[in-house]
């Protein structure tokens, strides 16, 4: 199959993602290290594996042949847990936009796995070749309505059918951070409408896990036990 057409063009938004990136500094924030963020990553990696098996029914066997691209894979973290998982390194493909990023990912990941640098307007993806299109709180952080739509096009013209695309990322806006905004779960339907999408609300509250998890971390799963106060969703949304 032929690969969607390319504009060789940085988009506006293109531009703005660069800058907001460059205004980011979140020292250790994030860093796995921390027990708030190694409790939700688990969690909501758990939730993905489980629709793996009851929603998707795949295998251990089937992990190994599918195809994956990660949309804004950033130093490869992801990818390298998709290997660990089963995926195959050959079958798994990363974009992303950020050259130090795509620098990192390709330092440390294996050689068949190739990471395209540059927006997913230039990546060489075949129409409807990937049995999984992954992306992980990228859409919060495209503030330009036109743009998602676009990317959101491309990914799903990439899934083949039977396929799905694999979405994480919080519904409810940050207010100290005007570089982000949520993706709630009527847009993402907005934005794959042909879709059918299984919803999983996962991950506390990041100031309320930072908190919690400083006294006692694993009063992280009582509190998680309160739907209201999880800020993201895990979807699949199926292609048929």
């Amino acid at each position: 199959m032929e690969r969607m057409p390319t504009d060789p063009k940085p988009k506006a938004e293109t531009l703005a993602v660069v800058e907001r990136y460059a205004r980011r500094k979140p020292g250790g924030l994030y860093s796995i290290l921390r027990p708030e963020v190694a409790l939700s990553t688990q969690e909501w990696q758990r939730e993905m594996l489980f629709m793996f098996g009851s929603l998707c029914g795949y295998t251990d066997t089937d992990l190994r042949s599918l195809k994956l691209v990660d949309v804004g894979c950033g130093y490869g973290g992801h990818l390298l847990d998709f290997l660990r998982f089963g995926f195959a390194p050959q079958n798994l493909y990363g974009i992303e936009l950020l050259p130090e990023r795509v620098a990192g990912a390709r330092a440390r990941l294996p050689e068949l796995l190739k990471v395209h640098e540059g927006d997913a307007s230039t990546a060489n993806v075949m129409s409807a070749s990937q049995d999984i299109v992954f992306q992980s709180v990228v859409f919060s952080s495209l503030l330009d309505d036109a743009f998602q739509q676009e990317l959101a096009d491309r990914m799903w013209s990439w899934v083949r059918p039977g396929g799905g695309v694999l979405w994480y990322d919080f519904i409810y806006d940050n207010p100290s951070n005007g570089d982000v905004r949520a993706v709630p779960v009527q847009r993402v339907k907005s934005l794959f409408p042909h879709g059918r999408m299984t919803v999983r609300r996962v991950t506390l509250a990041p100031p309320i896990s930072r908190r919690v998890c400083r006294v006692y971390p694993a009063a992280y799963h009582l509190f998680n036990l309160l739907p209201f106060l999880r800020t993201h969703v895990l979807c699949w949304i199926a292609k048929d």
